[in-house]
């Protein structure tokens, strides 16, 4: 089992950042990949990014490419999504999750993710 807990949402203008944390408790953190999901107004769950157990691969949806920094830290069991240049379509509630498999390199699919936090709200202003 992994509980996990996100922080760090908030009201931010266009163009400016924020950085959201995601607490994980429970299984060893370094044997599986993690993932942000997020969901806007109307809109359906999507991913954001996803890292590797050991944080050496990374992957992002091509429209916060550049933007965005996905990282971990193993020894503290958290994962850090950083935001830069946001945009009023960034506006979500964005979730941490944690992959049900072993050591993978970190999944696009919701599917292959078992364990959800509650979320947390970003909304950017244009």
């Amino acid at each position: 089992q992994v509980q996990l807990v996100e922080s760090g949402g908030g009201l931010v203008q266009t163009g400016g950042s924020l950085r959201l944390s995601c607490a994980a408790f429970g299984r060893t953190f370094n044997t599986y990949a993690m993932a942000w999901f997020r969901q806007g107004p109307g809109s359906e769950r999507e991913f954001v990014a996803s890292i590797s157990w050991s944080g050496g691969t990374t992957t992002y949806r091509d429209s916060v490419k550049g933007r965005f920094t996905i990282s971990r830290v193993n020894a503290e069991s958290m994962m850090y999504l950083q935001m830069s240049n946001l945009k009023p379509e960034d506006t979500a509630v964005y979730y941490c999750a944690a992959d049900r498999g072993y050591r993978r390199l970190g999944p696009r699919t919701q599917d292959e993710y078992g364990y959800w936090g509650r979320g947390t709200q970003v909304t950017v202003s244009a």
